[in-house]
């Protein structure tokens, strides 16, 4: 599971980092983070998938968010058990607490 997190999150840091820089054009001397580069590459991704360049960093993003969440579903159901172990200690303190709290009240 470590490694299925490391290489979903590792291109999605990469690609954000890239795409920071290269916007800003906080390039340190590096050709592949100049602002140049980054409408090229745009340029020719929005001519591969006949769509105007302006529009892809939308599309991209909501492909994160959409992958995120599958990623986040995988997650969830298979610590299911863990997750439900912690829902039913955290609703058994919980009335422990509401309980403690009525006696306390109804004491003279």
């Amino acid at each position: 599971m470590k490694w299925f997190l490391i290489l979903w999150a590792l291109p999605i840091a990469l690609l954000g980092g890239w795409y920071g820089l290269s916007y800003y054009d906080m390039n340190f001397g590096i050709f592949m983070l100049t602002r140049e580069v980054h409408d090229l590459v745009f340029q020719i991704y929005g001519n591969i998938l006949g769509v105007p360049p302006e529009s892809l960093p939308p599309l991209v993003l909501r492909a994160i968010i959409v992958d995120s969440f599958i990623v986040l579903g995988i997650i969830a159901f298979r610590r299911r058990k863990q997750i439900s172990a912690w829902w039913k200690a955290r609703h058994q303190s919980s009335s422990a607490v509401l309980a403690s709290e009525e006696s306390l009240s109804s004491a003279p």
